[in-house]
């Protein structure tokens, strides 16, 4: 009688694997297509072909150049005729008078700037007009612009625009892979690239800029003083520490604070969350209607990005390091508020009852039951955070006005040092990845103790 009724079955039981069967092909089907679907919308809603044909591979070109080199800017004041060349252009960069680099030679009215590879531009002098800039490129021939009251002309060879030359009637600038020419009706400039950051431990008007290692050990440790009253190894720290152009005292103390920054903010929401962790877990909250209230304040807090408090804290309290702390510690004392939470309601409550039952009180089996089961997810999370927020910490201090972020912000706006924005953003990474070695060493030492 068994038999015949689970032969009577087995129909009904193949059917049902065969329904589930096709069930889960049909998702293994689906999901993919629904994936391809989206996104072939997301090419064309947020019009990718349109942006890849505005593209600009030579401004990313140039940016990238930017980040690994520095240029030295030979500018030709139309108006006067003065010269200048300087080194990114800047005041602690400029040659003096009698001091040009050799590829840079003074002629009738301007100069003559040998950009090697057969690239020379001639400024002013040149017998087709004071203000005529002419620019020899190999293989092509010889621009002549010149400027004037009424505006700037451009002939070329051909009489044709080449794409690496924009031209217009108040500026023309050409970009070539030896430099690059902007001449406008005020202006002439020529920039040339070099590889490296020049200028990055000792201005040009230091005594120990130009000089090579091995003559620098020879001042630090045996030369004649270049300043009475003050050792050259003292005198290197103080120009280099000082330095105008790269702003190294700056930067360290802009890094200082974001880290700071970082650290005040995570560590005050962590003290603030844990305690109220206690209100808000299943295991310890004194009623509901608490439980409930403290957790839609912890989902409130989280629930809005650290760059919405900033925005708002710092409309109440202004710009500083202090609101962007302040705007971690709201967001944070969320998130850590939940995660503790979910800790404390996933102990083992035996401590808790083992101690209870020894007589101690409501603090002491919180002490002794509860924060040693959760005090290594407490500490993960809070040195997780510590790192991720030192980053954070960047951005929002671009907002408040405070730390890395700030002259970070600042670098890329100006549009002119982009070598300065790789210093910034390499400093940065660096002291996240010691913040990550820091933290790893700190969970392990107390992990284990």
């Amino acid at each position: 009688m068994a038999m015949t009724e689970t032969g009577a079955a087995l129909p009904g039981i193949r059917a049902g694997a065969e329904a589930l069967i096709a069930r889960k092909r049909l998702i293994a089907l689906a999901v993919p297509a629904v994936v391809l679907v989206y996104l072939v919308y997301v090419v064309f809603a947020f019009d990718i072909p349109g942006l890849a044909s505005r593209a600009r591979m030579d401004n990313a070109a140039t940016l990238v150049a930017d980040s690994y080199s520095y240029k030295t800017h030979v500018e030709r004041n139309n108006r006067s005729g003065e010269m200048t060349v300087a080194i990114e252009g800047e005041r602690k960069g400029t040659y003096a008078a009698d001091a040009w680099p050799d590829w840079v030679q003074r002629a009738p009215g301007g100069a003559v700037v040998d950009l090697g590879g057969g690239y020379r531009v001639t400024m002013g002098g040149d017998g087709a007009g004071e203000d005529a800039v002419r620019f020899e490129i190999p293989g092509y021939g010889t621009l002549t612009i010149v400027s004037a009251p009424s505006g700037v002309t451009l002939d070329t060879p051909d009489g044709t625009v080449p794409d690496w030359i924009n031209a217009s009637g108040t500026r023309v600038a050409v970009t070539t892979p030896a430099g690059r020419l902007t001449v406008t009706k005020a202006r002439s400039e020529v920039f040339r690239y070099f590889f490296g950051w020049e200028l990055f431990f000792f201005t040009l008007d230091s005594p120990f800029h130009g000089k090579s290692l091995a003559t620098l050990a020879d001042l630090a440790l045996w030369g004649d003083r270049v300043r009475p009253g003050t050792s050259n190894i003292e005198a290197m720290a103080s120009d280099f520490w000082n330095n105008q152009m790269w702003r190294h005292k700056d930067v360290a103390w802009a890094l200082f604070e974001t880290v700071l920054m970082a650290f005040l903010g995570t560590v005050s929401a962590a003290m603030i969350a844990l305690p109220l962790a206690f209100l808000s877990a299943r295991n310890f909250a004194p009623g509901l209607a608490v439980r409930f209230g403290v957790r839609r304040v912890f989902d409130f807090l989280r629930g809005v990005d650290a760059l919405i408090w900033t925005i708002v804290l710092s409309r109440a309290f202004g710009p500083g390091p202090l609101t962007g702390s302040l705007a971690i510690l709201l967001t944070d004392s969320g998130s850590f508020g939940k995660l503790f939470s979910e800790a404390i309601e996933n102990i083992d409550e035996r401590q808790v009852e083992g101690l209870r039952s020894t007589g101690a009180g409501a603090l002491q089996r919180h002490r002794f039951g509860v924060i040693p089961q959760v005090a290594p997810v407490i500490l993960s999370q809070l040195l997780y955070y510590l790192e991720s927020n030192t980053r954070s910490a960047t951005v929002i201090g671009a907002i408040v006005g405070g730390g890395i972020g700030l002259l970070l912000t600042q670098a890329m706006i100006t549009q002119k040092d982009w070598e300065e924005v790789t210093y910034y953003i390499v400093l940065i990474v660096l002291v996240v990845m010691a913040m990550d070695s820091f933290s790893g060493w700190i969970r392990r030492r107390l992990i284990r103790g």
